[in-house]
């Protein structure tokens, strides 16, 4: 199994940057996708992008293409969710996922929630206006 423990949520005002890691034990880091959520109040979860296990794989909704950049250091077994340019409206609580199989092959990106069977605790991001 994956533990994930995200951090770097806070209060920022728009305009503003943010970068949340995600910092995960258990299986080999670098055997499996990293996806990246979020949860604003009264709404589903939404995916917001996914970075494959060697970090050269990535995929973004097109609601924060431009904006957010997933990266991942697999010396470091930890994720990141670089946001810039913030938005009111990005915010939410924000959550990692791992996609890990149950043999040991490397899994590929998914845009599915349902495809992420380890999931953070997630972290607060609030935006000001």
């Amino acid at each position: 199994q994956v533990q994930l423990v995200e951090s770097g949520g806070g209060l920022v005002q728009a305009g503003g940057s943010l970068r949340l890691s995600c910092a995960a034990s258990g299986r080999t880091f670098s055997s499996y996708a990293m996806g990246w959520f979020r949860q604003a109040p009264g709404k589903e979860r939404e995916f917001l992008g996914a970075i494959d296990w060697s970090g050269s794989i990535l995929t973004y909704t097109d609601d924060v293409k431009g904006r957010f950049t997933i990266s991942r250091d697999n010396t470091k077994n930890t994720g990141y969710l670089q946001m810039n340019s913030l938005k009111p409206e990005d915010t939410a609580v924000y959550y990692c996922a791992a996609r890990v199989s149950p043999g040991f092959v490397r899994t590929s990106i998914s845009t599915k929630e349902s495809d992420y069977g380890s999931w953070g605790q997630g972290t607060q991001v609030t935006v000001s206006s």
